[in-house]
């Protein structure tokens, strides 16, 4: 996490106590799901996709598309929905994005998506919840 405050915080006891373990190692450690473990990344209902530390709706089901990396990917974040900071891990630069309300690490964007945008938010399935359409407030 960065020294950034946001909106939503909690202890580090109330957040193992909200998110699961693996969760918890994506979102707060940084960690990274396997490529393909999660059932999100073949969902194709129309929704949202929210954060699942704090709710906040991050992309429309309209912006997902496959990206063949194992990972659900997204060319356009909600406005507003996502922070971003450098990631110098693994020798590398990436840019690192984060839920703007709670601050909680989602996954990186990279270069090398679709028009129109030309971006690929390649995130963590664990950190998202998924809200069908006819269930998302408007």
């Amino acid at each position: 996490m960065t020294d950034e405050s946001y909106p939503v915080t909690r202890t580090d006891a109330e957040w193992r106590a909200r998110l699961t373990r693996e969760q918890y190692d994506v979102m707060r450690r940084h960690g990274t799901e396997r490529p393909g473990s999660c059932a999100l990344n073949h969902e194709k209902r129309r929704g949202v996709f929210q954060c699942a530390g704090c709710d906040q709706p991050l992309f429309r089901s309209g912006e997902k598309f496959e990206s063949g990396t194992g990972w659900p990917s997204f060319f356009d974040p909600l406005p507003g929905a996502l922070g971003t900071t450098t990631d110098n891990s693994y020798g590398m630069e990436r840019t690192e994005v984060h839920c703007s309300h709670c601050g909680s690490h989602l996954g990186h964007v990279f270069p090398d998506g679709p028009k129109p945008t030309g971006l690929r938010y390649c995130i963590n399935g664990v950190a998202l919840n998924f809200v069908p359409e006819k269930e998302a407030v408007r």
